[in-house]
C-alpha cells in the first residue's frame, strides 16, 4: 500500500534518528511542503563506503523521495585536516594523494543509495581551498576556546596529558562553513556530529542565514559490536562481493539484528516489527538474520545476487560442506584480530603465514572472504583455513 506523505514525513522524523535540532521547525517546513537543501558531507578517509555510512545516506534518500534537494559534500579538504569528533587521539592529516585516491569511488558507491542525477555533488576544497586568514579570523571569532574544550573527548585527552593540536579546533569551523557555502536548510550526520553541526547553525547566523535545521542517526555497531569503523576491520563495506556480504550479515550479533533492519534498511516496519515478535517468542535468529542479509545485498546487488548469495551461503553452511563437529576456540582477552585468533587456535603455525593466506583469499569467516589483517572474530562465528581447516570462537 502506498505511504501518505504525513507517513513519510513521520518515519523520517523517527527511523534511525537520535536527535533532531530544531525538530518543531524542521517538522513544520516539511508539513507545508517547503522545499529543503539538505547537506551531507563525507570525509575520504579510507576507498570504502560502509554500512555505518549508509545510515546518512539513506536518510539523505528519505528527503530526496520527498522532493528535497540534497547536496553530497565530499570533504577533499577537510580530510586532509581530519575530524578527532569521534577519536580518543589525534587524527593524522592524510595527504592530497591519499584524500584523492580513497574519493575515486566515493560518488559511484553513494549512488547505490541516493539518486546521483538529483543530487548536487560538491567538494568543498572549492571554497575552504581559498580562504585566508581573515576568513579563518571571522569565524574563529563566532566561537570560544572553552566552546571546544567543553567537548567530552577532547577534555578526556587533556586531562590524560595527550596532545590537542590546533589544527582540530579548525575542523568544526570547516564544517561549519560548508553549510553557509551551499545555503543548507538541513545537515545529517552522526550523534558524534554533534559539536561540528551545531557550528554550522552558528557561522549561518554569523552571515545573515536562516540556521539549518539538524538531523542526527545513531553511530551503527560493527559486526565484532564495536562501533562500525574501516580501522576495525569489522565492517560491511557497499562494494562487498554478494556472498562475502551476506556471509558477513550472518556472522552479526543475533542482538543486533533488529537494530540492523530500522537503521541500514527500509523494510516496511511491519514487517520489522513481526521479526521482532518471532524472535521474543523464541524463533531461530538465523532464519531472521538471514533475511536481513537477503534484503542488505538485494540493496546493492539486486534481488538475483541476493538469491544467488543466499543460495550459496545455505549449500556451504547448511548442506554439509563445512563439518557439523568441529574445534571451538576461546580468544585471548584483547587478541580477537583474526591473525591472532588464526595463530593461536592453530589453524597457521605463524602471524606471517596468516598474513599471507588472507593476501591469498585462502581465509573465510562465516563464508566472507577475510580482505582485512585487523578484522575482528566475533564469538560464535565460523573460521575457516582453507577447504578443510575450520574452527568456532567461543566466548
Amino acid at each position: 500500500m502506498e505511504r501518505s506523505d504525513k507517513e513519510r514525513i513521520e518515519e523520517l522524523l523517527a527511523r534511525g534518528v537520535e536527535e533532531v535540532i530544531d525538530r518543531a521547525s524542521l517538522e513544520r517546513k516539511l508539513k507545508i511542503g517547503k522545499p529543503l537543501r539538505v547537506k551531507l558531507g563525507i570525509d575520504p578517509t579510507s576507498p570504502n563506503l560502509h554500512l555505518g555510512r549508509s545510515v546518512p545516506l539513506l536518510k539523505l534518500r528519505d528527503f530526496q523521495e520527498l522532493g528535497h534537494t540534497v547536496v553530497l559534500i565530499i570533504g577533499d579538504f577537510t580530510g586532509t585536516i581530519g575530524d578527532t569528533s569521534d577519536k580518543d587521539s589525534e587524527r593524522p592529516m592524510l595527504s592530497g594523494e591519499e584524500v584523492k585516491r580513497n574519493m575515486e569511488t566515493y560518488i559511484a558507491q553513494a549512488g547505490k543509495i541516493i539518486d546521483i542525477k538529483k543530487t548536487e555533488v560538491v567538494r568543498n576544497s572549492t571554497w575552504l581551498g581559498k580562504l585566508g586568514y581573515g576568513d579563518i579570523g571571522r569565524h574563529a571569532d563566532v566561537f570560544a576556546l572553552s566552546d571546544f574544550v567543553a567537548r567530552e573527548n577532547i577534555r578526556k585527552r587533556l586531562d590524560a596529558g595527550k596532545r590537542v593540536s590546533l589544527r582540530e579546533l579548525l575542523y568544526p569551523l570547516m564544517q561549519g562553513y560548508d553549510s553557509v557555502e551551499v545555503k543548507a536548510d538541513v545537515e545529517i550526520g552522526g550523534t558524534d556530529q554533534r559539536f561540528n553541526l551545531l557550528a554550522g547553525r552558528d557561522l549561518q547566523r554569523a552571515y545573515g542565514q536562516e540556521p539549518q535545521d539538524i538531523m542526527m542517526g545513531p553511530i551503527i555497531e560493527g559486526l565484532d559490536g564495536r562501533k562500525m569503523s574501516s580501522s576495525y576491520g569489522n565492517t560491511v563495506n557497499l562494494l562487498d562481493a554478494p556472498n562475502d556480504m551476506f556471509g558477513k550479515i550472518m556472522s552479526l550479533r543475533d542482538e543486533s539484528i533488529i537494530r540492523y533492519f530500522i537503521i541500514l534498511t527500509r523494510m516496511p516496519m511491519e514487517v520489522v516489527r513481526a521479526y521482532e515478535m518471532d524472535l521474543a517468542r523464541g524463533g531461530n535468529p538465523r532464519d531472521i538474520k538471514a533475511r536481513l542479509a537477503h534484503e542488505i545485498v538485494r540493496m546493492y546487488h539486486g534481488e538475483k545476487e541476493a538469491d544467488a548469495a543466499q543460495d550459496y551461503f545455505a549449500r556451504t553452511f547448511t548442506a554439509k560442506e563445512i563439518p557439523d563437529a568441529m574445534p571451538e576456540f576461546v580468544p585471548k582477552k584483547g587478541a580477537r584480530d583474526v591473525v591472532s585468533v588464526l595463530v593461536d587456535s592453530g589453524l597457521v603455525p605463524s602471524k606471517s603465514e596468516a598474513r599471507r593466506a588472507i593476501g591469498q583469499k585462502g581465509v573465510k569467516i562465516d563464508g566472507a572472504t577475510v580482505e582485512d589483517v585487523h578484522q575482528e572474530v566475533a564469538r560464535g562465528s565460523v573460521l575457516q583455513k582453507g577447504k578443510i581447516k575450520f574452527v568456532r570462537i567461543a566466548g
